[in-house]
């Protein structure tokens, strides 16, 4: 008789349990997907773009920036998935405390973009650095010979000095990816690409500057953002859910022991980066 009575306690748990999952996989949501640190990769991002993409439960996307930018290829391949997503799913993007140059760019082609009104955007531009050793290490002795397949093979290796003619292709580099950050924005954002020239020098904007310039849309904070998310995609009860990707053993030891972050390392390249 008690295992009898067992069983049918055992059998509604898991119906229960059952119903439970059934429930939560059926409930209309909001993604939130976090852009956090300097850009370097863009796989995780794109990654958890594409679980809201397939999942049909998520209705739309909060995309929650607090970067000052990074390196190029990563911020517009974001830009890209960003673009495809919108097509099927609202983009809404809630701006937290730095969204500038490669922050600002990822945040451009959103449905709707909210920052508040003290946050840093803008800087829109391009950067490359070369650092010239060579008078230090004329100090020390030391000679380091390049052995290359081309003469501009080694452009930017600090054992040596620019010439006149790798300045210019430099420039000529950066003002193609720069004119390519324009392009992006006006896209996307109700400005025109000679208006947006004027004010697209580096410079920093706040929140509000932002939002008279037609480089963002609103002003609130996330949560705004996320009513603003269900109002456009239509699900004013859906739960916010946020996309991770859950920490392997390696980097939480470097980054709780060191506190290195695995978010914030950048290779060399070109960059759409705030400087601090």
């Amino acid at each position: 008789m008690k295992w009898k009575i067992g069983s049918v306690i055992l059998l509604i748990l898991a119906g229960i349990y059952a119903f439970s999952i059934y429930s939560y996989k059926s409930t209309p949501k909001i993604a939130l997907i976090e852009i956090n640190g300097v850009i370097s990769s863009s796989t995780e991002t794109i990654r958890q773009i594409r679980i809201a993409e397939k999942d049909k439960s998520i209705k739309g996307i909060i995309l929650h920036v607090n970067s000052p930018g990074g390196a190029v290829g990563a911020s517009q391949a974001i830009y890209r998935a960003i673009e495809k997503i919108r097509e099927k799913k609202p983009v809404v993007v809630s701006m937290e405390n730095v969204a500038a140059s490669g922050g600002y760019y990822v945040s451009a082609p959103a449905n709707i973009i909210y920052a508040n009104p003290g946050t840093i955007t803008g800087s829109i531009g391009v950067i490359i650095q070369h650092v010239d050793a060579t008078e230090i290490l004329n100090k020390i002795g030391l000679k380091i010979e390049n052995i290359k397949s081309g003469k501009h093979k080694d452009i930017l290796y600090p054992n040596r000095k620019l010439t006149p003619e790798e300045k210019k292709l430099i420039e000529e580099t950066i003002l193609d990816v720069y004119d390519q950050f324009l392009d992006a924005i006006v896209k996307y954002r109700p400005i025109q690409k000679e208006e947006l020239k004027k004010i697209a020098d580096g410079r920093i904007f706040s929140g509000r500057q932002a939002k008279e310039l037609k480089l963002v849309d609103k002003l609130g904070n996330i949560q705004d953002a996320i009513e603003e998310a269900k109002k456009i995609s239509k699900a004013e009860k859906a739960i916010v859910i946020k996309l991770t990707k859950p920490k392997g053993f390696l980097q939480k030891l470097v980054e709780g022991k060191l506190g290195v972050s695995f978010d914030t390392y950048i290779s060399s390249g070109i960059y759409y980066l705030l400087s601090f």
